[in-house]
């Protein structure tokens, strides 16, 4: 099996189970772009071994990610489109196999969109979730701003995508987010038992029936990816989003 390149994520077989765990602890798991890659890099080693049949993703027992590593966004040199973050979030928008998202602690940013791709998600009772991007003075990413609507309804939507505020695991079920809420020591377990039956099944009638599920969706996906890049990048730097990242490296310097 490949290993990952980098080495805050590992990528871990079980059966016919392909788990992708984000380890960075000491930075509440943010997502660097070598992070990213090696993501991404996952999600298509497992699209392409015939033993897999889910794909499931973790963070730590008490953190799925705290979205960017800010210093690390910032001194990216890559354009927008071409960055690794990218290249994952087209990634899991086109997986084949089924995705899982197991979620402990913070998912905050790219945590909580990533999980709009997933086809099962289950998250611990204490766990908080978070679209924090008007707070930035930026908008949605990763093709949220339309699959948010779709999973959830406008108005519930523009409450999480236009307030910005943390939400509860609770309300994540209730908006239709997330399929079932346990203890936080439960939840990696949970998910790994609903992948393997998952695994379990005919692997060409599951992934029919996902792509039946998606396939009005893929295309309005990428072309929403591509014009919240553009939007994201055009409000990057803008004058609001400049200060607020600039005293956010001025507290982390602090």
């Amino acid at each position: 099996m490949t290993s990952s390149n980098d080495p805050h994520i590992h990528y871990i077989k079980d059966k016919a189970v392909f788990i992708i765990q984000i380890d960075r602890p000491e930075k509440k798991n943010a997502l660097t772009q070598g992070m990213y890659k090696a993501l991404a890099d996952g999600v298509k080693t497992a699209e392409s071994d015939p033993e897999v049949g889910v794909i499931l993703i973790r963070g730590t027992d008490d953190c799925f990610t705290s979205g960017n590593d800010v210093n690390d966004f910032v001194s990216s040199q890559s354009p927008s489109n071409e960055r690794p973050s990218v290249a994952f979030m087209k990634a899991i928008a086109h997986a084949r196999k089924p995705l899982i998202g197991a979620v402990n602690g913070l998912a905050i940013g790219i945590g909580t969109t990533m999980l709009m791709h997933c086809d099962l998600v289950y998250a611990a009772q204490d766990s908080y979730l978070q679209l924090p991007f008007t707070k930035l003075g930026l908008c949605p990413e990763a093709g949220s701003s339309f699959l948010a609507p779709h999973i959830m309804g406008h108005q519930r939507a523009a409450e999480l995508l236009l307030l910005g505020e943390r939400f509860s695991a609770s309300k994540a079920a209730e908006y239709g987010l997330v399929n079932e809420v346990l203890s936080s020591t439960e939840v990696v377990k949970f998910a790994l038992e609903k992948a393997h039956s998952l695994a379990a099944l005919p692997s060409e009638a599951v992934q029919t029936s996902k792509h039946l599920l998606k396939r009005n969706q893929v295309e309005m996906i990428d072309e929403t990816i591509a014009l919240e890049l553009v939007n994201f990048s055009r409000l990057l730097q803008s004058p609001d989003a400049q200060a607020i990242v600039q005293a956010f490296l001025a507290r982390k310097r602090g």
